[in-house]
């Protein structure tokens, strides 16, 4: 018995799920189970130490805690889009920030929605962060009234440190650039890069399309359904961040999945 649960230690768990950390006394409770489904699901070689954790997690579900969310990125247009409840959003966002105690990370720039939600929260006292390469900055469309605004070399660059300061992702309406940040933080996640929850603005249903073509890539086997429902969406930043909070990764190990169905 002890052989079927030797690859699970709690230090190898809250090292990965820092924000799920398991209780020591449930250790000896799980060593002890003896149901024939759990000697079945270790005993098919196959399984992965990500699926396993997944197994445990179930187990625990219990012990999980809820996600803190201190610092939030806000990836959004530098345009204001043809609908002026876009603006009117961005503004409400940056004031639900406020009344969270939640940190803005975005980027940057003083024109578009981005314009907007950074004055919200300027206007309201709240703590923002502006990323920006230095070549926009010479475009002169950075906000540089902001307190903290941090200057970098590049696209990447901007888009790194963003997730590195960030606790999660919210993605309201935008162009190419909010498509692309979107999409590579969840990319992040799907890879076990990082663990952050992300979720969608989806006001006037502008998001619409774009679940629509992801649930077409589900369909078509390019994606699996795990992963797809990691993508959270709301359109309300209450609920919005309610969601956010109470996300949970999932726990799929993508290239074990791909390599079963060959």
């Amino acid at each position: 018995m002890n052989q079927i649960f030797s690859r699970f230690h709690p230090e190898t768990w809250n090292s990965k799920f820092p924000n799920n950390p398991v209780n020591p006394v449930h250790i000896e409770y799980l060593n002890r189970i003896h149901s024939f489904s759990v000697l079945t699901y270790k005993a098919e070689r196959r399984t992965s130490l990500l699926q396993w954790n997944s197994f445990c997690l179930f187990i625990f579900n219990g012990t999980r805690k809820e996600i803190k969310l201190k610092r939030i990125c806000v990836f959004c247009g530098s345009s204001a889009g043809n609908n002026s409840k876009y603006k009117k959003a961005a503004r409400k966002l940056g004031e639900t920030l406020i009344e969270s105690d939640i940190t803005l990370i975005y980027g940057g720039s003083n024109v578009g929605l981005m314009g907007e939600i950074a004055n919200a929260m300027i206007g309201r006292n709240g703590n923002v962060i502006g990323i920006i390469p230095r070549v926009l900055v010479e475009k002169e469309v950075a906000f540089t009234h902001l307190k903290d605004l941090r200057i970098v070399d590049s696209m990447h660059e901007r888009k790194a440190l963003m997730a590195e300061l960030a606790d999660g992702f919210i993605s309201m309406p935008g162009g190419f650039g909010t498509l692309e940040e979107t999409i590579e933080m969840l990319t992040w996640t799907q890879l076990g890069i990082h663990e952050k929850p992300l979720g969608l603005l989806n006001v006037e249903g502008y998001f619409d399309r774009l679940c629509e073509f992801i649930d077409h890539m589900v369909s078509e086997g390019f994606l699996v359904q795990g992963f797809r429902d990691m993508i959270l969406m709301d359109n309300n930043p209450e609920g919005l961040l309610d969601k956010l909070i109470k996300f949970s990764p999932p726990q799929i190990d993508k290239w074990w999945v791909e390599k079963k169905e060959r």
